[in-house]
């Protein structure tokens, strides 16, 4: 198997960086769900934002 190593560390918008980027996007967006329902009010609202 003479292939690219897939263990090598690139930069830029690569498939591998974008599934990362796609899986902590899902997770910051049912963090703020989840604080949003346990608290009352918006995340803005809840960091002393607004």
């Amino acid at each position: 198997m003479q292939g690219e190593n897939r263990n090598d560390v690139k930069f830029g918008f690569t498939p591998q960086a974008e599934n990362w980027n796609g899986r902590l996007a899902m997770i910051g967006f049912v963090a703020a769900l989840i604080t949003e329902l346990v608290s009352g009010q918006g995340v803005l609202h809840f960091l002393g934002l607004m």
